[in-house]
């Protein structure tokens, strides 16, 4: 089918309103780091602290989309790069809805970062730099990736044989070999605080 063929529906309902009946705004805060960084840890702890405050939130989580939304999408860079495009635009999809989206992926290519940023409306994507550095991730690899990857069990592996390009300018960094959860928690809170409520 052509796109000529498509039209967006214009809905009755817009986000103002469905953000005026949850009571807060919404936005992407998108956790990037290393495989064992602690971005799924950071995102569900500061998930519990939101929702205890009656924030609408959801968890977007690398292992999760991969075994459903993206399953067909192999870790090649062309399947790397449409697996965050197709998160930006449910993330973007959500915070129409009024959610605050929160997200663990590696995400490692900034341009692909920034594609996302592109989606969303100024000061609605949060970058957050989850720093740790390689030795770190490894000790953790509570998963076993890192020695797989080093066996060459597992090609393309980030950090291994596959780059990360660190973010440049992340609205928050937090540095998960020198901090501990609770003040990367503190940290990030005290920085989306001010946004979280309509005014």
């Amino acid at each position: 089918m052509s796109d000529t063929n498509i039209f967006a529906q214009i809905h009755d309902i817009t986000r103002k309103e469905r953000n005026s009946l949850t009571g807060n705004n919404s936005f992407v805060i998108w956790f990037t780091g290393l495989s064992g960084s602690g971005k799924s840890t950071l995102a569900n702890n500061l998930e519990k602290k939101l929702m205890s405050e009656g924030i609408l939130t959801y968890i977007l989580d690398g292992d999760n989309i991969r075994s459903g939304l993206n399953k067909d999408l192999d870790f090649s860079e062309n399947g790397r790069v449409e697996n965050i495009r197709r998160i930006g635009e449910v993330a973007k999809l959500m915070t129409d809805a009024s959610l605050v989206v929160l997200t663990a992926f590696i995400s490692p290519f900034t341009e692909d970062r920034n594609t996302v940023r592109r989606l969303l409306n100024d000061g609605e994507f949060i970058e957050v730099y989850v720093k740790c550095d390689l030795t770190t991730c490894e000790e953790r690899d509570v998963k076993g990736l890192y020695s797989k990857a080093r066996e060459g069990k597992i090609k393309n592996f980030t950090g291994i044989d596959s780059p990360y390009e660190e973010p440049e300018n992340p609205e928050i960094t937090v540095d998960t070999s020198a901090m501990d959860i609770k003040d990367c928690i503190e940290k990030i809170y005290s920085y989306i605080e001010p946004k979280l409520r309509i005014k």
